[in-house]
């Protein structure tokens, strides 16, 4: 039996709230390692609203079989967070499109409170699980 080919993949994590998004950058790249996937690259943004040129960075990478993002939109005074959250999922999903490669929403938010944030840093694991499931599928589809 053959062995299977190594998923590669590429992280952008928000220094926005590092608190929060060093343990989720930890615990996605401890999940990835227990999936058999390898953290090729990490970019860092300023902040969530920066990720999508970072997205398409590694995108562009032909080692990087998939991008996952990492980061939180904790809910403010206005409804600046879910203007942010909103544009940031959109244009990843038109990136993961115009690439052909998954990219994956670990990012939570918007509406939250920092309580709710720290709570939600599991979303690395969902995030990185889904990468790995959908580079698999996009494998065996070929």
């Amino acid at each position: 039996m053959a062995k299977e080919e190594e998923i590669k993949l590429g992280f952008v994590v928000s220094e926005f709230n590092r608190d929060i998004t060093y343990q989720m950058e930890i615990l996605g790249k401890e999940h990835a390692d227990f999936l058999g996937a390898t953290v090729l690259r990490t970019l860092y943004t300023p902040g969530t609203f920066d990720m999508p040129l970072a997205v398409r960075e590694l995108l562009t990478d032909e080692e990087v079989d998939a991008v996952v993002t990492l980061g939180c939109v904790i809910e403010g005074a206005t409804k600046h967070d879910e203007i942010i959250a909103s544009q940031l999922a959109r244009k990843i999903m038109d990136l993961s499109l115009d690439y052909k490669k998954p990219v994956s929403l670990g990012v939570s938010g918007p509406g939250m409170t920092r309580l709710e944030a720290q709570e939600r840093i599991d979303y690395a694991k969902r995030a990185v699980e889904a990468a790995v499931k959908m580079v698999k599928r996009m494998r065996d589809n070929k």
